[in-house]
């Protein structure tokens, strides 16, 4: 799990590739689940998470005046 402190200190370029990294682990987890194959069911929520504070991040840095 990332602290958003870490994620802001990352570029656009980088967010847009862990997120997508994310997106599709979340995908493979959720064909894991589907098929009886996941074993940590704990791992969906944490990268649910994770996807959720890097969104958060990249529209902060979209609209830096709604932020204050």
């Amino acid at each position: 799990m990332k602290k958003a402190s870490d994620l802001r200190a990352n570029t656009d370029d980088q967010l847009q590739d862990e997120l997508l990294q994310l997106k599709k682990e979340q995908f493979n987890l959720r064909f894991q689940r589907a098929t009886g194959q996941l074993e940590g069911t704990a791992r969906l929520k944490v990268v649910r998470r994770d996807i959720a504070r890097i969104k958060t991040v990249m529209h902060e840095r979209r609209s830096p005046e709604s932020v204050a």
